[in-house]
């Protein structure tokens, strides 16, 4: 299969919607990351998406739909806040997980009764998704476990000849993956932490809970497995107090005849000059937007990758840190992997 890398036009618009028709998964981009994505309604091609990530079948997917769709089919109550916080946050890197209405292949879900929805900025996916006009199922468009993808050049590197669309948006402004918002209670709940931050939801609604999975559940939302987003190379991990023990493991690695590398913020780099490192910046935005980037440069340019937890740790910075040490495989960012 030929994989054909396009820029949003009415020409690769009507062909991603023929991909969709024909039960074909389709890449695009969002303000997240790129997604893959196939028809929600259908068994098989839900499945495929599956297939192709190697994803496991327990792992929920999102669906995402343009600003206008009707989600009322799909979903079986909408608690008092959900108005107020889509009118707030979308289109936006907010997914709201409602009760379904099983309207959606069960595959979507994975079994459990609920059913998560985002309505993505990104210009590329809304045109697209109006195109296709039915929601579509996508996880990141990345192999299970590999670090996302925020370019369609990533996605490419790991989809090449096995889907037949990558629509290209250009880089992604987000660059970690959407907030994922339990809206089934009285109270929302944070599933999985992003650009939408707890602060943020409170403002809006008055409180907001973040939850904290309990070993061997379930997933109730995608990215909550333990060694997620990992760059293929070696990898260390450092808390910032600790930069002469992580210094001393670069110096080690090298002796041995790796090629180590530091990922760190700013401040740190500079600390670090002449040493290899890439600048995950200075600001939360910046941080999160260069994260994935600099996670598949590393893994291309060294034979050991050195995280350097950076100061912040609340904001935008929680969902930051979050990915970061998943994918250093460090549960709560005080070990080295």
């Amino acid at each position: 299969m030929e994989t054909k890398i396009l820029s949003c036009s009415r020409g690769s618009l009507e062909l991603a919607k023929k991909y969709i028709e024909e039960g074909e998964v389709v890449a695009f981009h969002t303000e997240t990351v790129y997604g893959l994505g196939a028809n929600a309604f259908s068994d098989d091609a839900v499945l495929k998406i599956f297939e192709l990530k190697g994803r496991p079948s327990d792992n929920p997917l999102i669906v995402h739909v343009h600003q206008g769709y009707d989600i009322s089919p799909l979903i079986d109550r909408e608690p008092s806040y959900a108005a107020a916080l889509r009118k707030a946050f979308l289109p936006g890197p907010l997914t709201m997980v409602y009760p379904s209405t099983g309207k959606v292949s069960k595959y979507v879900s994975c079994g459990l009764d609920t059913l998560a929805i985002r309505v993505p900025s990104s210009p590329t996916a809304q045109v697209f998704l109006r195109e296709a006009d039915l929601p579509i199922a996508a996880p990141s468009a990345n192999l299970s476990k590999h670090v996302s993808p925020v370019t369609a050049r990533h996605v490419y590197d790991d989809f090449n000849g096995k889907i037949p669309l990558i629509l290209d948006g250009g880089a992604c402004s987000g660059g970690i993956e959407s907030t994922v918002l339990d809206c089934t209670e009285e109270l929302p709940l944070i599933l999985r932490e992003g650009l939408v931050t707890r602060e943020m939801i409170a403002s809006v609604v008055g409180d907001c809970g973040v939850y904290h999975a309990q070993k061997g559940e379930q997933p109730k939302s995608p990215g909550m497995a333990y060694k997620h987003y990992s760059p293929r190379c070696k990898t260390a991990y450092y808390l910032a107090e600790d930069l002469p023990k992580a210094i001393h493991g670069y110096e080690k690695a090298r002796s041995e005849g790796e090629d180590p590398c530091f990922l760190c913020e700013s401040e740190v780099c500079r600390k670090l000059n002449g040493y290899h490192t890439l600048d995950l910046g200075g600001t939360d935005e910046e941080m999160a937007r260069r994260l994935y980037d600099l996670l598949r440069k590393g893994e291309k340019s060294a034979t050991l990758l050195i995280g350097i937890e950076p100061k912040k740790k609340d904001g935008v910075m929680a969902g930051v840190l979050n990915r970061m040490r998943r994918a250093f495989g460090v549960e709560h960012g005080t070990e080295e992997s």
